[in-house]
């Protein structure tokens, strides 16, 4: 199978069979971000424990891309340490700025370097990011101690 076939596969079945998706409590802060291109949205909650993600929950609207990106995201950054986690947003934000010709580190992004592609098309690296976006704020949010 060819690499990009496959890449597309991985990112059908997120969006098929989105992983960590609905709403779940406890959680230390709730946001609502909002693609204003094209009118994606997605409500994200995290719950942190001791410097450790302990769980993601989404609620998403939109795409494939958008949606099966926040599947990854969850399925990635739940049990890592608060740094750690932010390492990996930090890759995956590199790779969505790469325009196709950035080296994925498979190691870190896993399923995620599936959006190698996605980078290519400045339209579609927005809806990839949503999900990202929403929880560095949701993140941020539970530091300071807020729930909404």
């Amino acid at each position: 199978m060819e690499v990009n076939a496959l890449y597309q596969e991985i990112i059908l079945d997120h969006y098929r069979h989105p992983h960590h998706k609905g709403l779940r409590e406890p959680f230390q802060a709730e946001v609502h971000h909002v693609n204003p291109t094209c009118g994606d949205e997605v409500t994200l909650r995290v719950h942190v424990v001791d410097d450790v993600v302990q769980d993601v929950s989404y609620d998403a609207l939109g795409c494939s891309i958008s949606q099966a990106s926040t599947s990854v995201l969850a399925d990635l950054l739940i049990g890592k340490k608060i740094d750690d986690a932010m390492a990996v947003h930090q890759e995956f934000l590199t790779l969505m700025q790469s325009k196709g010709h950035g080296e994925p580190d498979e190691d870190v992004l896993e399923d995620a370097v599936a959006f190698q592609g996605v980078s290519k098309y400045p339209s579609r690296i927005k809806c990839a990011l949503l999900g990202w976006m929403a929880w560095k704020d949701a993140v941020t949010r539970a530091a300071e101690g807020a729930t909404t």
